[in-house]
């Protein structure tokens, strides 16, 4: 009888032992609950800066707070229950910039200027604009009942991506005007972006507009695990295996002049530029759309 009381008591401390591990001192739990939500974070510059502090390298910085991918994508989870949560990740971004060039008005007589008089100018103007839309949605499932946690699940996703750049040129090209008044393509106009180039006559001839487009699709399942070091703050990464899709297209504006058999005239012509597909079923095929899900991540929970 004895033996037996020694035996269940052993086994009562035990079972109390392994509950107190999914509870801290303070008594916070572990685990995320029912009604949690959760944000995905990159742990990489948070091992790198106490890796170098215990390693004393002299190449420790203070680490930044970076998305939990590689492309700027913001990963989220809502727990419906407590082994299973809905996954979502989101990007939605645009930006443009403008630059501005001074240029020699190329059809003004400046025959009679003197110093310290400035010869009439012209603007050359880019501007350059992007956008990039990303958007993915799935379920998860869990496994485990101690802070080691394994997790699986499918999700879907999408990206929409464009570029932009428009080119407008102060000197506009003239045909059949005798000098000053002739004004042709001129390396003056060159911001170094590609935009001098040939028409598909040979002739010299400049960017009036520039776009592509992508599109991104993936279905994908995973499997992954995260440790618990801390109340509702986990380190972990996934792996994922599905299909992927993309497209990419484009087209580009010039202008020149050339000669239509009769005399020069100035022309405009629209180049398509090749278009590109890919499809593949593999390991993270569209990491495009959902990120870089082979990287460590801390996962923060509340």
């Amino acid at each position: 009888m004895k033996k037996l009381s020694i035996l269940v008591g052993a086994l009562t401390l035990t079972s109390s032992l392994f509950a107190q591990d999914l509870t801290s001192k303070k008594g916070e739990n572990y685990m995320p609950e029912q009604g949690d939500w959760a944000l995905g974070i990159d742990a990489v510059p948070f091992l790198n800066y106490f890796g170098n502090f215990i390693g004393g390298d002299g190449l420790n910085v203070a680490p930044n707070w970076n998305w939990a991918s590689n492309n700027q994508t913001i990963v989220g989870k809502y727990f419906v229950e407590e082994k299973m949560a809905y996954r979502g990740a989101l990007r939605i971004g645009f930006g443009s910039t403008s630059t501005t060039v001074m240029v020699a008005d190329r059809a003004a007589d400046n025959s009679g200027l003197v110093y310290p008089a400035m010869p009439p100018m012209k603007e050359n103007v880019m501007k350059d604009g992007a956008m990039n839309i990303g958007l993915a949605g799935g379920l998860e499932w869990r496994k485990g009942n101690t802070r080691l946690q394994g997790f699986y699940g499918a999700e879907l996703g999408f990206n929409l991506g464009s570029n932009k750049e428009t080119y407008d040129y102060g000197n506009g090209l003239v045909a059949n005007v005798a000098e000053p008044a002739f004004v042709g393509v001129d390396p003056a106009d060159d911001f170094g972006t590609g935009n001098m180039t040939t028409d598909s006559y040979g002739n010299d001839a400049r960017v009036l507009e520039a776009k592509t487009s992508m599109f991104g699709l993936g279905l994908r399942g995973f499997i992954g695990a995260e440790y618990f070091v801390l109340p509702k703050l986990s380190v972990g990464a996934e792996f994922g295996w599905g299909l992927g899709f993309m497209s990419m297209s484009g087209s580009t504006e010039i202008e020149s002049i050339g000669n239509n058999g009769a005399a020069d005239v100035v022309g405009t012509q629209t180049m398509e530029a090749d278009k590109v597909s890919m499809f593949g079923i593999d390991t993270d095929i569209n990491n495009t759309v959902f990120g870089n899900p082979g990287q460590l991540k801390i996962t923060l929970h509340f």
